[in-house]
């Protein structure tokens, strides 16, 4: 099958998958060169908070994909663009979920890399996945999904 004749993006990883190497990278790190800044208890509430926002985007995100019966498996058809709710206000919000989730599960673990590998994740999310969904999605929904883009930035 052509590039062209394929109804889906040719995203090179699962998202949650490059989460979990991000995660485990960061554990990693921190095993091997664990920073010598102190940690305030402060920080493990800003890691619970930021879970807990990651898990709402996340989830209020997929559930108007749910509703709008279109699909969430990024190597799947497209049907529809969601532009409601989180989609309203980012291109991305279940990345933008997981990038909190990164942050605040290892500020949990009371570790500084998540926040130091969170640009490192938005640039491989950006290119393993996001550049490949949004050309499958202008190409296939054309001006509808160009006018999206000047609308809504694709974090916040």
């Amino acid at each position: 099958m052509s590039e062209t004749q394929r109804d889906y993006a040719s995203v090179k990883i699962h998202p949650p998958i490059l989460l979990l190497l991000h995660m485990f990278a960061a554990f990693l790190l921190n095993r091997l060169f664990p920073l010598p800044f102190a940690f305030p208890k402060i920080m493990v509430w800003v890691g619970y908070v930021l879970i807990l926002v990651g898990i709402g985007l996340a989830f209020s995100a997929a559930g108007r994909i749910m509703q709008a019966h279109t699909t969430l498996d990024p190597h799947g058809s497209v049907t529809e663009i969601v532009t409601s709710g989180s989609y309203h206000l980012s291109r991305n919000p279940i990345y933008l979920g997981f990038v909190c989730l990164l942050i605040g599960f290892l500020l949990v673990f009371r570790t500084y890399w998540g926040a130091i590998l969170s640009p490192v994740f938005m640039i491989s999310l950006y290119q393993l996945i996001i550049k490949h969904e949004e050309a499958y999605l202008e190409n296939k929904f054309g001006d509808v999904y160009s006018n999206y883009k000047t609308r809504v930035k694709r974090w916040l």
